[in-house]
């Protein structure tokens, strides 16, 4: 059962006095786990208290399924069809795959962490009280998402899409954010300031409700000169 950890309201020492609401991490503390019994994933199935290690689940249908106090470690997950899922209370451990369908997931309370994954769709998901700890993902689908109490932390996360998406106390700390897509995208209480490099492929309009860095704004001043139609000689 995971426990929230507090968030507060309030600028970090040396942000200048930025006011910027924190994201409330998950504390999720598992219960004795029984082992995956390896029957293999069914739509709508119901995984409760069980431990997946190192399972290969590429190309298996859980649409629908529902993890509530599980843990994934090392499994693979290649072409596995989970959209509209549930995984809640649980921890993700070294989960690798291509093309993982998560789309209008929901992700609560959960940990992720040392995952590498490609071209996952996590569009029109759910997230809230997600922390994604280390690892590399790529092509991260999250075109009209809806991330809340969300922390990136230690990652790379290359060209990732939140298109449409909504983010409200988001951060990324100590991450690697390449080639972000933000079109149409909605940021209230967003943190960017620990994302190094911080480079946006598009929607840099859309950074209004986020805070950076002195260093970042210089960074982005192309860009945010090029929106604008500000000619710089």
């Amino acid at each position: 059962m995971a426990r929230r950890a507090a968030g507060g309201l309030g600028g970090r020492p040396g942000d200048g006095g930025t006011a910027v609401r924190a994201a409330r991490r998950p504390e999720v503390r598992l219960p004795p786990l029984e082992p995956y019994d390896g029957g293999g994933l069914a739509p709508d199935g119901d995984y409760d208290g069980l431990e997946f290690r190192e399972t290969d689940l590429a190309g298996q249908d859980g649409t629908g399924a529902r993890f509530l106090d599980c843990a994934l470690s090392g499994c693979a997950l290649d072409g596995t069809r989970l959209p509209h899922a549930r995984f809640l209370d649980s921890r993700l451990t070294g989960i690798r795959g291509v093309g993982t369908d998560l789309a209008e997931a929901t992700l609560r309370d959960v940990e992720v962490t040392d995952a590498r994954l490609g071209g996952t769709q996590l569009h029109g998901a759910v997230l809230e009280r997600v922390v994604v700890r280390g690892g590399k993902l790529d092509f991260l689908n999250l075109r009209t998402a809806r991330l809340r109490d969300v922390v990136f932390e230690s990652c790379v996360l290359i060209e990732p899409d939140f298109g449409g998406a909504r983010l409200e106390r988001v951060e990324f700390v100590d991450c690697a954010l390449k080639g972000a897509d933000l079109h149409a995208a909605t940021l209230t209480h967003v943190d960017l300031r620990g994302a190094a490099p911080l480079e946006i492929a598009r929607g840099v309009d859309r950074l209004s409700g986020a805070v950076i860095s002195p260093g970042q704004l210089i960074d982005l001043a192309g860009e945010l000169a090029a929106t604008l139609g500000l000619r710089v000689e």
